[in-house]
């Protein structure tokens, strides 16, 4: 079954408590959290303040997206604070194996992500010890990007690398899905859709954007 797990970067931060429960009563399956420090990616965004502040509001999975330098410095705190799920990026993660494993040795989900260039054969090393793989379909940053489609052969890859070793790990999509990138990145092998503009600028709500989503998965 097609999860949808909706992007806060694209949220209302006026009104996020309303935000978050309109996802939620939408049928939301996870929330996505997009941490950024101006360093790794070109823009800041929040930190473990607003993990802790929607996991307050909220008994859905919360997934920490650390698009920072020296991610392996901040796992603690954001598990803390209450992200179940903790993605790091293969690029600038030194010592992935050891994070990875400080992540599942507390109890929390692991996952790493890969930016649209990275290959997939990169993960071989690594993906039998993961509970989720992200693949970037744009360059991280910014919500609103177009879809890049050359990711869709790297999907596949993970996904028959995940079938062949049956192994138990999800696989997610995040950058530019909406309504008509999702049935491509479905067919292609994931099972998990992250999507910010798509939905929190639905325009005729959260809850129409998620039920169209969900729709064309």
């Amino acid at each position: 079954m097609i999860q949808i797990a909706p992007s806060i970067l694209s949220a209302d931060f006026t009104r996020l408590a309303d935000e978050v429960r309109a996802v939620e009563q939408a049928g939301a399956d996870r929330i996505h959290i997009d941490v950024m420090d101006g360093r790794f990616v070109p823009n800041i965004s929040m930190g473990p303040f607003i993990v802790e502040a929607i996991n307050s509001l909220t008994e859905l999975p919360l997934e920490a997206h650390l698009m920072i330098e020296e991610p392996d410095r901040y796992i603690n705190v954001f598990m803390e604070a209450g992200a179940d799920v903790i993605i790091v990026h293969q690029e600038n993660t030194t010592h992935l194996h050891r994070v990875v494993q400080s992540i599942r040795e507390q109890g929390k989900q692991a996952g790493v992500a890969l930016n649209p260039a990275t290959p997939a054969h990169v993960l071989d090393g690594i993906i039998d010890e993961l509970d989720l793989v992200l693949v970037m379909s744009v360059n991280p940053g910014f919500s609103g990007q177009r879809f890049i489609e050359s990711v869709l052969p790297k999907i596949r890859e993970i996904r028959d690398t995940i079938t062949d070793r049956e192994i138990t790990c999800d696989l997610e999509v995040d950058g530019g899905v909406n309504a008509d990138t999702a049935p491509a990145a479905v067919t292609a092998g994931v099972n998990i859709l992250v999507a910010a503009t798509a939905v929190f600028k639905h325009p005729d709500g959260v809850a129409e954007g998620i039920r169209i989503l969900r729709g064309h998965a």
